[in-house]
């Protein structure tokens, strides 16, 4: 899976040095199209208004002659603009295709939970960056993963997609979170292989050996956060180095079970790992996922974006629901940082709206919804069976 022939690398598209050598060359093509229609009117122009008059010639005529060359040279300026403003949009419309692909729009509601997301990438012009997410509802309950690989923007793509894909297979097929953490554990591991393996093809790396391969295992880690929630509500994790999410309820506290595991790929994972239980989410209450870009954005100061304080303002009013409370996060954030991002960062809530099952764990009433009416308690009062009892 890890090796590739070369019908497989021309099918994934150009590397990075050709897709650098394309944008220098299409980048110098835009320039020739722009200055030699430019440098030629200019002369013509020169020419026309500067060289010895005549007698039977108007100097009037001249001008018209320059107004003639200066339209025509505009229309084809323009013809060459929406040129590449069309074949512009179109490249953008196949890399945003692309990366709805790989990290893709959660569904609104999942088995009675309500969900929403945002990602924030470093990179101008992308939407995807070195964080991962996605949620899927299996027959062992709601499995979320939350993720961060080292670095940031495109060049952390890569390790995005696999394990990704081996998290949107393995949630499915591993009755244990233990289960599903060892198959990403084993696509980083193939990744990392074959980063090493491509880079042995390159110039001036032969000889590469395991103490490289050691050494870009340690530089190339993942920190992630791995969630089950079960039918009965009840909220398993493990965590590879990941932030412990957040939960909303009755306040902000939090999710905090246990000592993290370190990041993938920094060791071996341990022989057992039992998931931490982190107790039940209760009908109403909202988790909040989110990646280390979100407390470590600063602003021109320097000072750190205050997540819980965040949290708590939007926890103060009426309960918002997921969608509300990651666009709040997101505008507090593009305030704090002006609108100067530096890291990638990713934004994931969740709230469980399924059934109370009684009085304690009914779903207050949420902000822009409407309030069902609650029904009558059943009547305990014996039925008559008919036979004058």
């Amino acid at each position: 899976m890890n090796r590739t022939t070369p019908r497989d690398d021309a099918s994934r598209g150009p590397s990075a040095d050709e897709r650098d050598e394309l944008e220098e060359a299409s980048a110098s093509w835009g320039f020739v199209e722009c200055a030699v229609p430019g440098g030629l009117l200019a002369l013509v122009v020169t020419w026309e208004l500067t060289r010895p008059t005549t007698t039977r010639e108007n100097f009037s005529a001249r001008v018209v002659t320059c107004v003639a060359f200066v339209l025509v040279m505009v229309y084809l300026l323009i013809r060459v603009r929406r040129r590449a403003a069309r074949e512009l949009g179109e490249v953008r419309a196949v890399a945003r295709a692309a990366q709805e692909t790989l990290i893709r729009p959660l569904p609104h509601r999942l088995d009675g939970l309500t969900l929403a997301a945002r990602q924030i990438s470093a990179s101008r012009g992308a939407e995807v960056g070195g964080d991962l997410y996605e949620a899927v509802a299996t027959a062992h309950g709601v499995r979320v993963v939350i993720g961060d690989v080292r670095g940031h923007g495109l060049p952390a793509i890569g390790m995005v997609a696999a394990v990704l894909g081996s998290f949107r297979e393995a949630a499915y097929d591993e009755a244990g979170l233990d289960g599903v953490l060892r198959r990403l554990d084993r696509a980083h591991q193939r990744q990392l292989r074959d980063q090493l393996g491509r880079g042995r093809a390159s110039p001036g790396r032969a000889g590469a050996g395991a103490a490289e391969q050691e050494s870009l295992s340690a530089e190339e880690f993942v920190t992630l956060l791995l969630l089950e929630i079960g039918a009965d509500a009840e909220v398993r994790a493990l965590n590879c180095g990941h932030p412990w999410p957040y939960r909303l309820g009755r306040g902000v506290a939090r999710l905090a079970a246990g000592e993290p595991l370190p990041p993938l790929g920094t060791m071996p994972l341990p022989a057992s790992l039992p998931p931490y239980r982190c107790g039940r989410l209760l009908p109403g209450e909202t988790l909040v996922l989110h990646t280390d870009g979100a407390e470590d954005a600063r602003d021109s100061a320097g000072r750190f974006f205050g997540l819980p304080e965040a949290l708590e303002r939007a926890a103060s009013g009426p309960p918002l629901p997921p969608a509300a409370v990651v666009r709040q996060l997101h505008s507090a954030l593009l305030r704090h940082t002006g609108g100067r991002v530096t890291d990638d960062m990713a934004l994931l809530v969740l709230r469980n709206d399924r059934p109370a099952t009684d009085d304690r764990e009914r779903v207050p009433p949420q902000s822009g919804e409407p309030v069902l009416p609650t029904r009558p308690a059943p009547s305990h009062r014996p039925r008559h069976n008919g036979r004058g009892r």
